[in-house]
């Protein structure tokens, strides 16, 4: 493998990022577990939906048009247009971005009891809306910095926003603590506000550096050849904008429709799980305990190793769109084969590791037996989740999206379908049974579609 390989060397960047960010969020994790509780992480986790919908609506769409609009544009050198199209698509994100904030803002009341049916999480929702604006910024320039294949921007952003979320959340704990204050989980949406805040700080400086960096090469290049002065500068004529705003939206609109459709599909199903355990027989308080067992502590650790299929499936993207628009098909085929291949060991890998130390890392890691229950029925997810999500992002870099969104939905319908008929018979069971069953089908229906490059 060459060093200089695009995907390796951002891989390895990305995976040892994220894993150094998830090490310290499991820290994180058995942290809360233990000042909060079950019933305190199952709050926590309510407050997902609002910020996942919120996400898919102002920025998921155009961060994957801005990454893959600068990958095209850097193969000419055009830096000008790279600019052009970074700055059009944040101030189209930051304007919805904006408008979201304020509205959950002003109707946190009403979302916390109508629609997440838990009023306790409205004073969570007023904090978590100021994060809005600051994920907005520094998802607009990792979007850039993915597009021109500089991963190391983009996670050092998430290691920053980790470390500043975990310290500054411990930190305000230790004063309450040392004060005799009683601690609430709203410590950790603070938390998370100052992390995002920290994040978009990094990423500022990171796109300042860049913009300097090439308006001085620029400078000088053109004093080494005695021609006029051009320095670059992001100048947005009217036309200008109106041209780079259309060709991101007509790619951002339909991928923002599809990731809201399926985030609000999402948020139906985390708010349910806890009413439909409350038919199943569990009272409030139980049924938000087990709720944040499953999401709060069980997932993270199944999801952990994703660390490593993410950096690639980031990555693949701009590659992939990039060999199919200069028609090279055997690169789009060695990446799916590779793809299948690598998840696959990388599945079976940890399925046996959680099946050997699942119940031992619930009991070590958060003192509670039923994440380690739940550890080992998820640890037969793996192979197909990590495959499903590189082959998600191969589809999508050959311009497939609309297949992917079909995919997702299926596998999402399929699920609810046990959140609303197996969970009220069977309990939490049969939520379990229903997302290896989605997860299954939505492979199959992957490597159906990428299954003339397996010839």
């Amino acid at each position: 493998m060459k060093k200089n390989n695009p995907l390796i060397t951002g891989t390895i960047i990305l995976t040892i990022t994220g894993f150094a960010s998830r090490f310290i969020g499991f820290f994180y994790r058995i942290f809360l577990s233990r000042v909060f509780g079950a019933e305190g992480m199952g709050l926590y986790q309510l407050t997902s939906p609002v910020l996942a919908l919120t996400f898919s609506v102002t920025v998921s769409g155009m961060q994957t048009a801005i990454s893959k609009y600068v990958a095209s544009e850097t193969t000419t050198r055009d830096y000008r247009s790279s600019f052009r199209t970074l700055f059009t698509g944040f101030s189209i994100s930051m304007l919805l971005s904006a408008v979201c904030a304020a509205y959950i803002y002003t109707f946190s009341d009403m979302i916390a009891g109508k629609l997440l049916f838990e009023p306790r999480t409205a004073p969570l929702l007023r904090i978590i809306s100021l994060s809005i604006p600051m994920a907005t910024v520094h998802s607009c320039i990792n979007g850039y910095f993915y597009g021109i294949r500089k991963t190391a921007v983009p996670s050092l952003t998430q290691l920053a926003e980790q470390i500043v979320r975990v310290g500054s959340v411990y930190f305000i704990y230790a004063i309450y603590h040392a004060k005799g204050y009683s601690p609430t989980i709203s410590f950790a949406v603070v938390g998370l506000v100052i992390g995002e805040g920290a994040s978009m700080l990094v990423s500022l400086i990171a796109i300042y550096c860049r913009f300097y960096s090439l308006s001085m090469s620029r400078h000088l290049a053109s004093r080494h050849s005695a021609s006029r002065h051009l320095v670059p500068q992001i100048h947005m004529p009217v036309f200008s904008f109106r041209q780079h705003a259309g060709k991101l939206l007509s790619l951002a609109v339909p991928l923002s429709l599809n990731r809201t459709l399926i985030n609000f599909l999402q948020s139906i199903e985390a708010i349910y799980i806890p009413q439909c355990l409350m038919r199943y027989g569990y009272d409030n308080a139980k049924a938000l305990s087990v709720y944040g067992v499953l999401t709060g502590m069980a997932l993270p650790l199944i999801l952990f190793p994703s660390a490593i299929t993410n950096s690639i499936s980031v990555l693949l993207l701009p590659i992939v769109s990039e060999a199919d628009s200069t028609g090279n098909h055997g690169t789009i085929r060695k990446a799916v084969r590779k793809s299948i291949q690598y998840c696959l060991l990388l599945g079976f890998l940890c399925t046996a590791l959680f099946l050997c130390f699942g119940r031992l890392a619930g009991m070590l890691l958060y003192q509670n037996a039923l994440a380690g229950s739940f550890i080992l029925t998820l640890s037969f997810i793996c192979p197909f989740l990590y495959i499903a999500s590189t082959l998600n992002s191969i589809l999508n870099g050959l311009g497939k999206t609309i297949q992917t969104f079909t995919f997702s939905m299926l596998s999402l319908l399929f699920r609810l379908l046990f959140v609303f008929y197996a969970i009220p018979l069977f309990g939490i069971q049969g939520y379990l049974w229903g997302l290896l069953a989605s997860q299954l089908l939505q492979t199959l229906l992957c490597i159906l579609a990428v299954r003339k490059y397996l010839k």
